[in-house]
């Protein structure tokens, strides 16, 4: 069971955990030793709530499908057991994220005593530059 906060966790039998050959470095070994871990999560066929579903679906992520599949591969330790832990608190992570309800952003505006020092500058770099003219005689 993968527990994602106090009130929602998702079984195990949701969660399509596969072990496969990693692929890289790591000389005989790799070759013998299936240690990546290939996690896959259907969101539609999960018992997580609307909301959660919803925000997922929703995410412009590349480990997100258009079937609404997430797929993770872990392959950074040398054990299966590390890498399985590692996938799943990607996933952990990843459904957290979508928890977080972003504040909406409240546009300022600049105070006037900026915008009249904003005002003053320009006026006195444009005398500045009328001064390079050439001059009449």
């Amino acid at each position: 069971m993968l527990i994602i906060s106090q009130n929602i966790s998702i079984p195990d039998n949701e969660l399509e955990i596969l072990a496969i050959r990693a692929q890289g470095s790591g000389g005989q070994n790799v070759n013998k030793v299936s240690s990546a871990i290939h996690l896959r999560f259907d969101i539609n066929a999960s018992s997580l709530p609307e909301f959660y579903k919803q925000r997922l679906l929703s995410l412009r992520d590349q480990r997100i499908s258009k079937e609404g599949i997430i797929v993770i591969k872990a392959q950074q330790y040398r054990t299966q057991e590390k890498n399985r832990d590692n996938a799943l608190d990607r996933l952990r992570k990843i459904i957290r994220g979508v928890a977080k309800v972003q504040k909406a952003r409240k546009p300022t505006r600049p105070t006037r005593n900026s915008q009249k020092r904003r005002l003053d500058s320009k006026t006195h770099r444009g005398k500045t530059k009328a001064l390079r003219g050439r001059v009449n005689e």
